[in-house]
């Protein structure tokens, strides 16, 4: 068959570039600490968003094309490795001082973009007769070289206008990849990989929040129960959110299916940028500079916005594990009882936190005792 492909597995070179993206996820949430009136100020929250759509953007390009047409091979591991060295350039232009940079950042931004696109060239010999991949590239390939150009272009102009490029050439992206896998089916993808890939890399997500986390430990030596007692508070939010990940890819999802994969990542995009949140709240919770009101909202609104994406993604589940009416009611209900207390009790840290981690495990016992019965390889 012209589409039959075998089962790809991840390689460890796909590893080796995944721990580029926790350095540059430090990098990023390094921006929210920007303090202004109480909360991150205006103008670093929105470069921080650029700055993580731009960078899992590359992460998705990346994949994709590793996952239609990598073989693993010196040339692939070439490309990736210029890639991480670009990277770094990235994550050194990502500060709060971010204008001062914005050339050396966007240069290497557009690179980046580039690298992959040469990719698809060099690809284009490998399908010679293969009328639906030769258009998918050729159409890729476009993609990448017009958010390229758009990126570039952003090096050279005020800094107003650069962030209205950088938006441009992300939502470009995104559009003409969209465009180009409806018009060609060409490339089939292995969702397995993409799955995958796209666990690991919510996993790396898990070890920037870890570290943050490891302030919480931080006392004057003696046994202070107020220590313990935060310390072992934010340690159960990371658990929590890690076994509700953890049951949804283990139990829930279809890596057998038979997906495209390119909706799956995109929601991975914003299951990403709520992680980076949480983790960016939990650090704000210890932070007496920012306000009270506005970081209980910022860790609620990331919490909900985590749950509600991973739900989003019911339709790759297994056919007996389809998100129930009565399931999204039970959760419905956790999340507006969640809001409520936080907001009623939002002057006490110490109830805050702990209806934080009841929430979160309370979710967990939802989705566990709905689907306990499902086995990983039913």
């Amino acid at each position: 068959m012209l589409f039959e492909k075998q089962e790809k597995k991840v390689e460890y070179i796909e590893l080796i570039y995944d721990l580029i993206f926790v350095y540059i996820v430090g990098r990023n949430n390094s921006l929210l600490h920007d303090i202004e009136n109480g909360f991150v100020a205006p103008l670093s929250f929105l470069t921080y968003l650029l700055a993580t759509l731009a960078v899992i953007q590359i992460w998705n390009f990346s994949t994709f094309f590793i996952n239609m047409f990598g073989r693993n091979g010196a040339r692939e591991h070439i490309f990736i490795f210029i890639n991480m060295y670009l990277l770094y350039y990235m994550g050194q232009g990502t500060r709060e001082d971010w204008f001062s940079f914005q050339m050396q950042y966007h240069i290497t931004w557009a690179l980046i973009l580039v690298n992959i696109a040469v990719q698809y060239i060099l690809e284009l010999n490998n399908h010679k007769a293969d009328v639906w991949n030769r258009d998918l590239i050729k159409r890729m390939i476009f993609t990448l070289f017009a958010e390229a150009a758009l990126v570039f272009a952003a090096s050279f102009v005020s800094p107003n206008l650069s962030a209205v490029l950088s938006a441009a050439g992300i939502a470009c992206g995104i559009a003409l990849t969209a465009f180009s896998r409806n018009k060609s089916p060409g490339g089939q993808t292995d969702f397995a990989h993409l799955a995958e890939r796209a666990m690991l890399y919510v996993v790396f997500t898990f070890g920037e929040m870890i570290i943050a986390v490891s302030s919480y430990f931080v006392g004057d030596g003696s046994f202070d129960m107020t220590v313990v007692y935060f310390s072992l508070m934010a340690f159960l939010i990371v658990v929590g959110l890690f076994l509700i990940y953890g049951f949804f890819y283990d139990r829930l999802l279809d890596t057998e299916g038979d997906f495209d994969g390119m909706l799956y990542m995109a929601v991975h995009i914003f299951i990403v940028l709520a992680l980076n949140n949480i983790t960016a709240a939990l650090e704000f919770m210890r932070e007496p500079e920012v306000a009270l009101m506005p970081k209980i909202i910022f860790l609620v609104a990331s919490v909900i916005a985590f749950f509600v994406f991973l739900c989003s993604l019911g339709i790759y589940t297994k056919n007996r594990c389809a998100l129930t009416k009565k399931f999204i009611a039970s959760l419905s209900g956790a999340a507006l009882l969640f809001v409520i207390l936080m907001l009623l009790l939002k002057e006490n840290m110490f109830l805050n936190i702990l209806i934080t981690v009841l929430f979160i495990f309370s979710v967990f016992l939802i989705t566990f005792l709905t689907y306990r019965k499902v086995k990983r390889n039913a």
